[in-house]
């Protein structure tokens, strides 16, 4: 899955991840992925009930082997 756009929020913390992300989500077009890059443990949690709340899907979520969160986040509205 190739994203339409990347958000790297690596080195902010809560709520910042979210805000970012849902500002983010408006710059893509519906059926698109964004892509965020994190370094906070909680934009995990966040992200995904922000994207369950909001009605759009996180498709992945991973840490990756340098040390960071990647969660992929589709457009669905």
């Amino acid at each position: 899955m190739k994203p339409a756009k990347t958000l790297d929020v690596r080195g902010k913390f809560c709520p910042m991840p979210v805000m970012e992300t849902a500002k983010a989500i408006n710059q893509i077009n519906v059926g698109e992925i964004l892509e965020v890059l994190a370094t906070d443990p909680a934009a995990d949690p966040d992200i995904k009930a922000w994207a369950k709340r909001t009605g759009h899907e996180v498709v992945a979520s991973e840490k990756t082997p340098e040390g960071y969160l990647r969660i992929l986040v589709r457009r669905l509205k």
